[in-house]
């Protein structure tokens, strides 16, 4: 049986953020009855991202978001947000990996200034 395609989507965005961040610590947080698992927090200086995974889409959190440049327009949820921002990845969509490694590199950045 193949893989759900959220698990593909999750396993990519894990991929990208341990080759932006290199020493990056993943852990689980935030757990309770109805998410005993957990939420995959990556975080290097200070919290970078968490992950989620819903029915109908992929989320990835940036802590700090609404500080970072976005260029490419990666981020396309939390917009009104104060302080975080999010990249939600849909069945079928393509996130630019580039884009998204030049993202992490730069939450890392702001976390050490």
């Amino acid at each position: 049986m193949s893989q759900d395609w959220r698990e593909k989507v999750a396993h990519r965005v894990r991929s990208l953020i341990l080759e932006a961040a290199p020493g990056v610590d993943e852990e689980a947080k935030w757990r309770k009855a109805t998410n005993p698992d957990g939420v995959p927090t990556f975080s290097l200086d200070g919290l970078i991202c968490t992950l989620e995974t819903y029915k109908d889409k992929v989320k990835v959190t940036f802590a700090r978001g609404a500080s970072l440049d976005d260029p490419t327009g990666l981020f396309n949820a939390s917009l009104d947000a104060g302080t975080r921002r999010a990249i939600d990845v849909f069945e079928g969509d393509e996130l630019d990996g580039d884009a998204f490694v030049a993202l992490v590199r730069e939450a890392v950045e702001a976390n050490r200034a």
